[in-house]
């Protein structure tokens, strides 16, 4: 009996913590972000197929790019395009070698959750796999911003991220740049961290005031 209420006592105790913990991190999440004395900001850019890489791309031509460095791209595993595209866009910077600082941009590859017209089913195993690889990937690149504007691949990204947080392993900023396409509601990506509360800042390019928490910022691209 003793025992028992031991063990009641210890898991209400870290259960108590967790929530506080939770609480804290959701409400750091809407103030400036953290590390702006530092001179480079490691940047984790999620890219998606369609349009969401050519959105993404237009927005960081407008970044200071030493500011943003060393950047690390990283799409779908289907999608190769999505990572040429970038590829191109850095090749065209001026003066790269000194605009990233001692580590060179890197591309990388994740699994993606759900396939086009794959089934719920099925999605359950490739999702915990995604979020898997999501954590490795997360472990090895230690971001300190990420920016990813849809495409369900950033998913696994930020709620590794936003775990990270809870825990006290890596404080990533998530800055979500809502598809300008999306003139009235938000995407399933942007809705899914907009009720979470996973990222930090969220930003949409049309006024949408069912979501008072979203940032209006008029048109990027």
């Amino acid at each position: 009996m003793v025992d028992f209420v031991s063990v009641s006592l210890v898991v209400v105790v870290i259960s108590t913590l967790l929530v506080v913990r939770v609480l804290y991190v959701i409400s750091q999440s809407s103030k400036p972000a953290r590390n702006t004395s530092q001179k480079n900001l490691s940047t984790l850019v999620v890219l998606g197929s369609g349009g969401h890489t050519a959105e993404m791309i237009n927005l960081l031509s407008v970044l200071p790019k030493d500011r943003f460095a060393p950047r690390f791209y990283i799409a779908a595993a289907t999608d190769n395009m999505s990572l040429q595209k970038a590829r191109v866009f850095e090749d065209a910077l001026d003066d790269k070698t000194s605009l990233q600082g001692p580590e060179p941009t890197q591309f990388m590859q994740i699994y993606r959750s759900r396939e086009v017209g794959q089934s719920y089913i099925t999605s359950v195993g490739t999702t915990l796999f995604a979020l898997g690889h999501a954590l490795w990937l997360m472990v090895k690149i230690r971001p300190q911003v990420i920016l990813c504007n849809g495409p369900g691949t950033c998913i696994p990204i930020c709620a590794i991220a936003f775990i990270f947080k809870i825990l006290g392993i890596r404080w990533s900023n998530i800055f979500y740049v809502e598809s300008i396409a999306r003139v009235k509601r938000l995407s399933l990506s942007g809705l899914l961290l907009y009720k979470l509360r996973m990222a930090d800042q969220l930003f949409v390019q049309w006024p949408q005031k069912q979501y008072p928490r979203a940032r209006y910022v008029g048109r990027l691209m």
